[in-house]
């Protein structure tokens, strides 16, 4: 395999057939070029288009699954604000909660809401707040049904988002 830089670009000739699963990054470098290549219109027989097409997936894949995360972690914190309202912590929560609200707003696609199960991930933040104490204390009553749709995750203030877990 040769690897050349030219104006940051890197190509490959004679790519060895393991290399995806040896150096990943090296891979996609020749795979980009190759295709960037073939774009051009030259002619190029060595694109990897099985895995190509599996990380074309994966970085969708691993764009939804960011969302999901920070959903759940919107969640816990939201949970643990209204568990343990008189936390020392509620304001580290709070300033928490903004904060995976601006990144998901950030990495969320249209194309993301039909695959997101809210139920399913409020469902996780329960079950990892089960064996949280503060103080040595439980928390107080939590909803064990969501109370939230997406949009309002995506679109809410905080006060609202509290306010909506409180009436719950």
């Amino acid at each position: 395999m040769t690897l050349a830089n030219g104006k940051g670009k890197a190509y490959c000739r004679g790519m060895p057939d393991d290399l995806y699963d040896r150096d990943v990054l090296a891979w996609s470098e020749c795979q980009a070029d190759m295709i960037r290549r073939l774009a051009r219109g030259e002619r190029v027989n060595d694109v990897d288009w099985l895995h190509v097409a599996e990380e074309i997936e994966d970085v969708g894949l691993s764009e939804l699954h960011a969302v999901e995360s920070l959903l759940q972690l919107m969640f816990v914190h939201l949970l643990k604000i209204r568990g343990w309202p008189d936390s020392d912590s509620v304001p580290h929560w709070r300033g928490e909660i903004v904060g995976f609200q601006t990144n998901m707003r950030r990495r969320f696609a249209p194309s993301m809401r039909q695959r997101i199960d809210l139920e399913d991930i409020y469902a996780d933040a329960l079950r990892q707040l089960a064996p949280a104490r503060y103080d040595g204390v439980g928390p107080q009553q939590l909803a064990v049904q969501c109370p939230y749709d997406l949009n309002l995750m995506l679109t809410a203030d905080l006060a609202t988002l509290e306010s909506v877990l409180s009436d719950a």
